[in-house]
């Protein structure tokens, strides 16, 4: 939950800002406007550069396998060094290689935008767009200096100019996620980086708000370095707080649907219940002020539409409430109350799952329902249109004896023909014989063409997201990721939390109190609220740091592990025991095909046979002239 005074921060200029990014489906919120660490005339003229060379390397059509394949003779190591070198300009002292990754995705961005206004070409565009995704990923994976590659490649955060203005600044890790750039999110620098921020290693540093930096204290092995509140800000340390709360709000749930009062008191179960409701609904109404309709998402409507039953449920309580006890109105209203109480069992349950998406299985399921959902719109678009012409129709049939008898019953019956249960026997004296005709037809296009519609939409984007299951769910996990450090909150009061933070802090003190009393205030009632879950990530972290600086000793990167077959490793030598070079003579050539390779031997010979025929010739008793005898 922000603070009051950053509700109220978000103006017109940072409302424009936003607007620029149509593709960018994450909120976002700065207090103040962060320069792009690169001129914005220098950043497009890179991203122009590089648009120009990939129109001139993929110049037509080609198959898609031939840039998307490993070792592609399209996207070859001499493309990728001048991708590479489109941050030095000639007579420029400074390079601006960093936001070549940046820029690459900004070209896709053009080229999937050209695609769409461009159909003749759409296909062509589109592979350019996928060439833009294979040259970021290749610039990544080259990189040696992880320093390098994580604080000025991916997080550092750059602006193009549009209509001569700065788009809002995006680091290259926002700008995949943005354009669901699977390919590069897929890379491992790429997830790398988004390891080290899940686990706070790398925070936005509070100096410079454009960049981040490694967590100081990361080798540290005192335990009460890392009792820190501010530590709440750490994406794996606010997805563990969610799911437990999420937990105790089911359990909450649970507890007060098997423990109904048939006289209508509120107990203290379901008015802690209705206090969890109170403080999700602050959050959602918080966040939606801030960034608007981009907010909206498809887990924001689907919980809204929860909150928004249970806050039924609780007013119709309380309308009981006013009535006298042992009445019939109280009754009625009582019986309401846990009527629309109980239809959010399903909600609750299904709610659990956007908080277990940051496990596999459960991740790449969402995608997939994800997907489907949004196929759906075809056939819901069809299905609509659909239904009011028959409903029309049948309403026409209805009304020849000028009155409309049956509105209920034909759409009740149309209903039914939707879900499966067609009855033909009822339309027999429906204005016959038009009624049961037109009712043929109608199941017919709804049943034969437009469920199989529905059927085929779902196949193909199951077969769709499957088939790239590993990258689809880390893209998914970068999004998660990205939503907690992409505008991190001052002081971190997850719902219900929040209504602590708005009541006891915001409201009293925010207006009057110094900043610096204000944040320290703020840390000790963090520190009182989430001091169970920091005794144990205080410990985690102490661990870890063991870990840290036994890795360093052994010059390893912070994060590596020693597996089962790296413990004895040191103690073999392939070299000596000529294992390297039995290894060297018999393995196979996998960069180059096997008939690019035979067509290389043979030619190898045919020139070793000129050669010996050309020897022959010189020396096979001459003339004198150099010819043959």
């Amino acid at each position: 939950m922000v603070t009051w005074k950053n509700l109220f921060s978000w103006n017109d200029r940072d409302r424009r800002h936003f607007h620029d990014e149509l593709q960018a489906l994450l909120p976002t919120h700065r207090e103040t406007h962060v320069p792009s660490a690169i001129p914005a005339r220098q950043v497009t003229h890179i991203a122009l550069r590089l648009k120009y060379q990939i129109e001139e390397v993929i110049p037509c059509e080609l198959p898609e396998e031939r840039i998307t394949q490993p070792h592609s003779n399209v996207l070859t190591p001499a493309v990728v060094k001048t991708a590479k070198s489109a941050g030095k300009v000639s007579g420029v002292n400074e390079d601006y290689g960093a936001c070549v990754v940046y820029c690459l995705l900004v070209c896709k961005n053009w080229f999937k935008r050209q695609a769409k206004l461009e159909l003749w070409d759409a296909d062509l565009h589109d592979l350019r767009a996928i060439a833009c995704e294979r040259l970021a990923k290749f610039i990544i994976e080259d990189e040696e200096d992880n320093d390098y590659l994580m604080q000025e490649v991916l997080l550092k955060r750059y602006s193009i100019l549009v209509d001569d203005e700065e788009t809002s600044p995006l680091n290259a890790i926002e700008k995949a996620v943005d354009l669901h750039a699977v390919t590069v999110i897929g890379s491992s620098g790429y997830q790398k980086c988004i390891n080290h921020l899940w686990r706070g290693w790398l925070v936005q540093d509070e100096e410079d708000p454009s960049g981040f930096t490694d967590y100081k204290l990361k080798t540290s092995t005192s335990y009460w370095d890392h009792f820190d509140p501010d530590r709440m800000r750490v994406p794996q340390y606010q997805n563990a707080v969610q799911i437990i709360i999420s937990l105790i709000f089911l359990g909450l749930y649970t507890g007060a649907i098997n423990t109904i009062n048939p006289e209508g008191d509120l107990d203290v179960v379901e008015g802690v219940l209705y206090f969890f409701t109170l403080g999700f609904i602050c959050d959602e109404v918080g966040k939606f002020y801030k960034v608007g309709r981009y907010y909206i998402g498809f887990w924001n409507i689907f919980n809204s539409t929860l909150y928004t039953l249970l806050a039924i449920s609780f007013i119709t309580r309380m309308i009981a409430l006013s009535y006298n006890g042992g009445s019939e109105r109280r009754h009625e209203m009582n019986q309401v109350s846990y009527d629309f109480l109980a239809v959010t069992a399903p909600m609750f349950w299904m709610r659990m799952l956007l908080y277990l998406d940051s496990f596999r299985f459960f991740g790449a399921m969402l995608v997939v329902l994800k997907v489907m959902m949004k196929e759906s719109l075809i056939f819901f678009a069809l299905l609509i249109v659909v239904l009011v012409g028959f409903l029309q129709g049948f309403l026409g049939l209805d009304q020849t004896d000028n009155s409309i008898d049956s509105p209920t019953f034909i759409m009740q019956m149309m209903l039914n023909a939707i879900l499966g249960d067609p009855s033909f026997d009822v339309w027999g004296d429906f204005q016959p014989p038009f009624g049961l005709i037109l009712y043929y037809i109608y199941n017919f296009i709804i049943i034969v063409i437009l469920l199989n519609i529905l059927i085929a939409l779902y196949n193909s984007a199951y077969e769709d997201i499957t088939s790239n299951a590993i990258d689809e769910f880390l893209a998914l996990f970068s999004q998660k990721t990205i939503q907690f450090v992409r505008a991190p909150d001052e002081n971190v009061f997850i719902a219900p939390f929040n209504l602590i933070e708005i009541v006891c802090l915001v409201i009293p003190l925010e207006w009057w109190m110094p900043a610096d009393k204000y944040d320290r205030l703020n840390d000790m009632v963090m520190g009182v609220i989430y001091s169970p879950l920091l005794v144990v990530t205080a410990f985690l972290e102490t661990k870890t740091a063991h870990e840290v600086k036994f890795n360093r000793s052994r010059n390893e990167s912070d994060d590596d592990t020693i597996e089962e077959w790296e413990q004895l490793y040191d103690e073999m030598d392939f070299e000596s025991t000529g294992w390297q070079k039995r290894v060297e003579e018999t393995k196979p050539n996998v960069v180059v095909d096997g008939y690019m390779l035979e067509m290389k031997e043979m030619r190898k010979e045919m020139k070793e046979l000129m050669e010996m025929v050309g020897r022959l010739q010189g020396g096979g008793g001459g003339d004198g002239n150099g010819n043959a005898t």
